[in-house]
């Protein structure tokens, strides 16, 4: 009995790795929405954008606003919590709007199923809304409105600079540019609004010549390169934070293509200074402290840090591959009735295709290997 559970452990610790690969790799769709978000077409803009429109689903709308200045290029994240905890999140387009508004999609598990962790409209009648940007103070409003012939406009959520803040989403560096730098950071926002990357990055160029320490321009200039010239972008990314350390946005991007490369320490160094900088962190740097910490062997900072992150993103859309690495880091300690219930409810919400197929198979041996060792 001994010798056919030890087999079929090895088979599992292949499978496993496997399935590390997979959970390690930073999400791709990360830099295909911000393109998308800027002219309100991208899959972040809001989940009925992501899913199929539910016929007579309640949904609410509205709009975010920086007090006394201007919109960041990115999607700032929409939080709704109910009773201090995270029950709902999205991001805003490209004028600060967004929508809350939920459906049933296609899972592997049924072809058009409702994660219960996936919450209607209606249920969050109560419940406080508020925007997350590092350095920032966001106001809140509720959800009040109780029928479906209701207005859904849920009003205007403003952030106002935090003073106290020791990280922040908008770099001060910013505010020290040379006006002719500045010119080209503008025009660099135009053109990426207009989709045109060639000339946005050449305007982003100009604006770091101009000005070596223009962090912000550095750091857009990185998603610029990322898809093409990755190792480009890292170092765009590096030049960021080196000119601005309390400029929070860098640090995820470092850790995402670190993470591609493998260089699993400093993926931990970047989550660990974005924590540093912004204690309450981000789903996505919750999950890269996960799989930095993890690979590097520290697998208590690790699961802490991937159970936070799945309490930020109820809806599995901001880090959708964190229940995955949990599941891999029980597994690892023999824990293995908690990894496949985990990876039982993966596959409610994982999208069918390779990365889905690997999971059942993941299942399916961890099904043996639980009923083995219970036996």
């Amino acid at each position: 009995m001994s010798e056919t559970i030890g087999k079929g452990l090895m088979k599992l610790s292949l499978i496993i790795a496997g399935l590390l690969a997979f959970a390690s790799i930073p999400p791709a769709y990360v830099e295909a929405q911000s393109l998308g978000d800027l002219d309100g077409s991208g899959p972040s803009v809001n989940f009925s954008q992501t899913m199929n429109a539910q016929v007579g689903s309640m949904r609410f709308v509205g709009k975010v606003a920086v007090a006394g200045g201007q919109l960041p290029w990115d999607p700032i994240p929409v939080v709704v919590k109910c009773d201090g905890k995270t029950r709902f999140n999205v991001l805003t387009d490209k004028k600060g709007e967004f929508d809350i508004e939920a459906s049933p999609r296609k899972s592997e598990a049924v072809a058009a199923w409702r994660d219960p962790k996936r919450i209607n409209p209606a249920e969050l009648v109560g419940c406080k809304v508020s925007a997350v940007l590092d350095g920032f103070e966001s106001t809140t409003v509720t959800i009040r409105n109780g029928g479906i012939m209701d207005s859904p406009d849920l009003g205007t959520i403003f952030l106002r600079t935090n003073e106290r803040a020791t990280g922040f989403s908008v770099s001060d560096t910013t505010r020290l540019a040379p006006p002719e730098a500045l010119k080209e950071f503008e025009e660099a926002r135009a053109d990426r609004i207009k989709r045109n990357p060639g000339s946005t990055r050449r305007h982003l160029q100009k604006a770091v010549s101009i000005d070596p320490q223009f962090a912000e321009a550095w750091y857009q200039l990185g998603k610029v390169e990322e898809t093409d010239k990755p190792q480009d972008a890292l170092s765009a990314y590096r030049n960021a934070a080196a000119a601005d350390p309390a400029y929070t946005p860098p640090y995820e991007r470092i850790a995402a293509l670190a993470a591609a490369q493998k260089k699993w320490q400093e993926v931990a160094n970047a989550a660990n200074q974005a924590l540093k900088l912004n204690p309450a962190g981000t789903p996505q740097i919750w999950y890269f402290s996960a799989v930095g910490n993890y690979n590097i062997g520290k697998t208590d900072i690790a699961e802490t840090s991937a159970v936070t992150s799945l309490s930020l993103d109820p809806g599995h859309v901001a880090a959708p591959k964190t229940e995955q690495l949990l599941a891999v880091i029980l597994a690892g300690r023999g824990e293995y009735k908690g990894a496949l219930d985990h990876l039982r409810n993966c596959l409610t919400y994982a999208v069918p295709g390779p990365e889905a197929d690997l999971i059942k198979k993941q299942v399916a041996q961890l099904e043996k290997t639980v009923s083995r060792t219970v036996n």
